[in-house]
C-alpha cells in the first residue's frame, strides 16, 4: 500500500469522524435547545407545569428508553443503515415539532423525537471503533466525539437564544433540517458499515421490559420529587411496575444466548464506575442549564440571546474539557481524571447555592465554565471507558449502555431538580393580599406563570408579587444547587472505589491502552 493511499484513508476516517460528530452534536444540542424558549412556550401554549416538566424531559426519556435496544439493533441490522434511517425520522419529526399547535402535540413530536435519536446516538460511538482500530487514535476520536456531544448540549442555550431573537419557538427545532440534509449526503458517502456478524435473534420481550422498566421507574422518581410518593396512586404503582420490569428484564438477558444488553458488563468496575459518572454528571448538567435558563430570562430580565451568550463559558469548557480528557487521563490515570472531573463539576454546581437575584456575571461564569470543563472531561472518558470495556462485535449495545446514562441523566436533571426547583420555590412563595385565587394558583404552577400573573394586576401588586416570585425561585435555586453538588460529591467517592484496583494494561495492535488500566477490547473486524 502505498504512502498516498494510507494518507488518503486516513483523511477518510477523520472525515468520516467529522460526520458523527455532527450527529451526536445535533442530538445533544436538542436535548437543551429548548431550554430558552420555554418562556415562549408558556405565553403561546399556556401548559401546566407538569405540561411544562413534560415538554422539557419527554425527549431524553423515551430516548433513554430505547437506546438499549437501538443500540443492540444497530449491531444487527447494520450501524451506518440506522443511522440514516434515524436521521431522516428525526428530521419528519422536528417539523411535526415546530409546529405544534397545543402541548399535548409538543410533548408527543418530543417524544418521537427521542424515538429517533435513540437509533443515531449508540450508532456515531460504536462506528468510531470500526473507523479507528488503534486503540490511541481511538482515545483521540472519542474525545472529538465527546466534545461534540457535551458541547452540543451546552450550545444548546445558545443556539435557541440567536434563533428565539428573530424568530418565533419553533425555529428552534427547524434548524435540524439543513444540518440532517448535510449529514445524510455526507454519511452515506464516508461512513463504514459495521456490525455483529453473528448477532442472534432481536428479543422483543426484552426491548418491551427495559422500555417499561426505564420509563416506569423515571415518572414514578420525576413525579415523586414534585407532588410527593403517596400523593396519587400511580406514583407507587408506575415504580413497582418499572422496578420488577427492570428485575425480569436483566434475568432474562442471564438467560439469553444473545442477550439485549450483556449485563455481565456491570461486573467490571470501570464499565460500572463510567456509567454512573456519566449519569450522575448529566444529572446536574442539565439541572443547572434547564433553571438557570429561567433565571436569566425571568429573574435577570435579559433577552433570549443574552442569556445563550451568559451560558458561553459552558459551551467553551465543554469543548476544552473534552479534547484534553485523553491527555490527562495518560498523565494522571483514569481514576483520577475522572474523579477530579467530578469533585470539579460539584464545585462548579455547587457555586450557584450563593447565588442570588443580582449577583455579579463573575459568579454565574465561573460556575458554568467549571461545570462544562467538568463535564467535557467526565462524558468523554467515561465513553472511553465503556467502549473499551465489551467485545468489539457487541459495540453497538454497550455504547448504548453509556448513551442511556447520558439521556437519561438530562431526563433525570431536569426531572428531580426541576421538580425540586418548583416544589421549593411553590412552599416559599408569599402571595400579597388582592391577588386573586386564580392569579395565587397561577404564580404558584411555576416563575413564568408569577410574571403573567403579575403583568395583569396594578402596578404596586404586581410589583410585591413578582418581587416574591424571584425571591422564591432563587431560593429553589440555590436549594437545588446544593442538592447536585451533593450527589456530584457521593458520585466522585464511588468512583475513586470502583476503580481503585489496577490491572496491568493489554496491547491493542501494537499500542497502548489510551487510559489506566483500561483493558484493550476484542478486535474484530467490521464488515464493509
Amino acid at each position: 500500500m502505498t504512502g498516498t493511499h494510507v494518507q488518503a484513508r486516513a483523511q477518510h476516517r477523520w472525515a468520516g469522524l467529522g460526520v458523527l460528530v455532527l450527529a451526536v452534536t445535533l442530538v445533544a444540542l436538542d436535548a437543551t435547545v429548548l431550554s430558552l424558549a420555554i418562556p415562549s412556550i408558556s405565553e403561546t401554549l399556556r401548559p401546566s407545569g407538569t405540561q411544562l416538566l413534560w415538554i422539557g424531559d419527554t425527549y431524553s426519556f423515551v430516548l433513554a428508553g430505547l437506546l438499549v435496544s437501538m443500540g443492540a439493533l444497530s449491531d444487527r441490522i447494520g450501524r451506518k443503515r440506522l443511522l440514516l434511517l434515524g436521521s431522516t425520522a428525526f428530521g419528519a419529526a422536528s417539523v411535526l415539532a415546530a409546529y405544534a399547535p397545543s402541548p399535548g402535540w409538543l410533548i408527543l413530536a418530543r417524544a418521537l423525537l427521542g424515538v429517533a435519536g435513540a437509533t443515531i446516538m449508540p450508532s456515531t460511538l460504536s462506528l468510531i471503533r470500526a473507523l479507528f482500530p488503534d486503540a490511541r487514535e481511538r482515545a483521540t476520536a472519542i474525545g472529538i466525539w465527546g466534545a461534540g456531544a457535551t458541547a452540543g448540549a451546552a450550545l444548546g442555550p445558545l443556539v435557541g437564544g440567536v434563533l428565539l431573537e428573530h424568530f418565533w419557538w419553533g425555529s428552534v427545532f427547524l434548524l435540524n433540517l439543513p444540518v440532517l440534509a448535510l449529514l445524510l449526503a455526507l454519511g452515506a458517502w464516508l461512513l463504514p458499515e459495521s456490525r455483529d456478524p453473528r448477532p442472534g435473534r432481536w428479543d422483543v420481550a426484552s426491548v418491551a421490559l427495559s422500555m417499561a422498566g426505564v420509563i416506569g421507574v423515571v415518572y414514578a422518581v420525576k413525579e415523586a420529587a414534585a407532588h410527593g410518593p403517596f400523593t396519587h396512586w400511580t406514583i407507587p404503582v408506575s415504580f413497582a411496575v418499572g422496578a420488577a420490569a427492570l428485575v425480569l428484564f436483566v434475568r432474562r438477558q442471564l438467560r439469553l444466548d444473545t442477550p439485549l444488553l450483556d449485563v455481565r458488563l456491570f461486573a467490571d468496575r470501570r464499565f460500572t464506575a463510567a456509567v454512573v459518572a456519566t449519569l450522575t454528571s448529566l444529572i446536574g448538567l442539565s439541572g443547572v442549564i434547564f433553571f438557570m435558563s429561567q433565571y436569566l430570562q425571568l429573574v435577570r430580565g435579559m433577552s433570549p440571546l443574552a442569556a445563550g451568550i451568559a451560558e458561553l463559558p459552558a459551551f467553551a469548557g465543554a469543548v476544552a474539557g473534552g479534547l484534553l480528557t485523553a491527555r490527562a487521563a495518560r498523565r494522571f490515570g483514569a481514576r483520577a481524571t475522572l474523579t477530579a472531573g467530578l469533585l470539579a463539576m460539584g464545585a462548579g454546581i455547587a457555586v450557584l447555592g450563593l447565588l442570588h437575584r443580582d449577583s455579579t456575571y463573575l459568579l454565574l461564569g465561573t460556575s458554568f465554565l467549571a461545570a462544562g470543563t467538568a463535564e467535557g472531561v467526565v462524558y468523554t472518558l467515561a465513553s472511553d471507558l465503556v467502549l473499551g470495556s465489551a467485545p468489539a462485535e457487541k459495540s453497538g449495545a454497550a455504547s448504548a449502555v453509556s448513551e442511556t446514562a447520558y439521556e437519561l441523566g438530562t431526563a433525570l436533571g431536569i426531572a428531580l431538580v426541576g421538580s425540586a426547583v418548583t416544589a421549593i420555590y411553590a412552599g416559599a412563595l408569599t402571595v400579597p393580599e388582592g391577588v386573586s385565587a386564580e392569579g395565587a394558583a397561577q404564580a404558584r404552577e411555576s416563575i413564568g406563570g408569577a410574571v403573567d400573573a403579575a403583568a395583569a394586576l396594578p402596578g404596586p401588586l404586581g410589583t410585591r408579587l413578582l418581587d416574591g416570585a424571584e425571591l422564591a425561585f432563587v431560593h429553589g435555586v440555590n436549594t437545588a444547587a446544593w442538592l447536585a453538588a451533593a450527589l456530584l460529591l457521593t458520585a466522585a467517592a464511588t468512583s475513586w472505589l470502583l476503580l481503585r484496583t489496577r490491572r496491568p494494561a493489554r496491547r491493542e495492535e501494537g499500542r497502548p491502552a489510551p487510559a489506566e488500566a483500561r483493558p484493550a477490547p476484542r478486535t474484530h473486524e467490521p464488515v464493509h
